[in-house]
């Protein structure tokens, strides 16, 4: 159990590598092919929408053949996207390179399932550590991803080619990684397959529903404010090194507070962590609004990143609650995909309007969303089904 959560994490810290990878240099390489300022970040959308596009394909498929044949196909498709992304560089294309992020994107639907394999491997009592724990991988990323994309950047002309080489390469590691991951086939006896539900009685659940808007509120308004934060840096004269600087401390704020997430989960609660959650992220908001400097966009961006991780992994461990083992594929798939079409919008949207309303605006437009979220999590926190998650 142990061991595989270690590979589950390790694979989970080289696909963060590639994520963050294209965070920090995908708008900035598209601000050089793009035909617009509004579609420089066309290459970090294109990410977002091939993880849309892959995530519901990518769980049946698991359960059908299992998780160690799907996670090395999704890291295979990372290898193959940053070649054509290096490819898109050196031809000028930036429908090459947006073709390399959109199957690096194929590979994150796939790797998203890590953290729900860690609870499969998991008994009871680890599971919430080991989610945690797998999603703690994120800390190698944060260290290695913004270094590799600032390495890349001029290494070799044009400019960051070397970096898309370094995304292939790194998910070509990954393949080796996932080759020793032995995830066990679970068998659905007959009364499992006879008692199934409808997917729309599931995801109707409230608490299924809590569990979704969290993860997706988290996941939304960071990948919205993180696409935006290197366009909006340049633009307030900041250079190449404090921009990967800043999202190297975003993604440190991510994923560092993993190490113990899962433990204040099962002392203090999954609700009041997610309600922690979003608290950190109208913080966020608070500290964007006090300047453009590097230390007022390195302090909002780590509040950024540690808000995500309590309403990420607090969503992702109120959803596991919500299935049964014969349901996991569409009941995963639903909130995966619902996830990524956000973070596609949120990405999509992030370059238009920090070129139309700036920074700052773009920040305070995020506070309904905010309060919208904390009254669901209160909602289902005073209900009788409230009491039920506690317990």
């Amino acid at each position: 159990m142990h061991r595989q959560v270690f590979l589950l994490a390790t694979a989970q810290a080289l696909f963060q590598i590639v994520s963050v990878l294209v965070m920090t240099i995908g708008g900035l390489a598209g601000s050089i092919l793009a035909p617009s300022p509004e579609l420089a970040t066309a290459p970090i959308a294109a990410m977002f929408l091939g993880t849309a596009v892959s995530t519901v394909p990518a769980s049946m498929w698991m359960t059908r053949v299992g998780r160690k044949i799907g996670f090395v196909s999704g890291a295979s498709l990372g290898t193959l996207g940053g070649l054509l992304a290096a490819g898109g560089m050196m031809t000028s294309s930036i429908a090459l390179l947006c073709a390399g992020t959109f199957l690096a994107g194929g590979y994150q639907g796939f790797a998203q399932f890590y953290r729900f394999a860690a609870g499969e491997v998991a008994d009871d009592r680890f599971r919430p550590r080991a989610i945690s724990l797998v999603l703690a991988g994120g800390v190698v990323a944060a260290l290695v991803g913004p270094l590799l994309a600032r390495w890349g950047g001029e290494l070799m002309q044009p400019m960051y080619t070397a970096s898309f080489l370094f995304l292939a390469a790194t998910s070509a590691i990954a393949v080796g990684v996932l080759m020793g991951v032995n995830v066990p086939r679970t068998v659905d006896t007959a009364d499992e397959r006879a008692a199934v539900r409808p997917l729309g009685d599931i995801v109707r659940q409230p608490t299924y529903l809590v569990a979704l808007f969290g993860a997706v509120t988290g996941y939304g308004i960071m990948i919205l404010a993180m696409t935006a934060t290197p366009l909006a840096m340049t633009h307030h004269d900041h250079d190449l090194t404090a921009t990967a600087t800043v999202i190297q401390l975003h993604v440190l704020g991510m994923f560092l507070p993993s190490f113990f997430t899962g433990s204040l989960i099962a002392r203090s609660g999954v609700l009041r962590i997610m309600l922690a959650g979003i608290v950190l992220l109208t913080a966020h908001v608070l500290l964007v609004l006090s300047g453009t400097g590097f230390y007022s966009f390195t302090a909002a961006l780590i509040l950024l990143g540690v808000g995500w991780n309590f309403l990420y992994i607090g969503g992702t461990n109120l959803l596991t609650r919500t299935y049964t083992t014969a349901e996991k594929g569409k009941a995963q798939a639903t909130n995966d995909l619902t996830i990524f079409v956000v973070g596609l919008a949120a990405s999509l949207s992030a370059g238009v309007l920090q070129n139309t309303i700036g920074w700052q605006a773009l920040n305070v437009w995020l506070l309904p969303w905010l309060a919208a979220a904390a009254a669901a999590i209160l909602w289902l926190q005073m209900s009788p089904r409230g009491a039920a998650v506690r317990a």
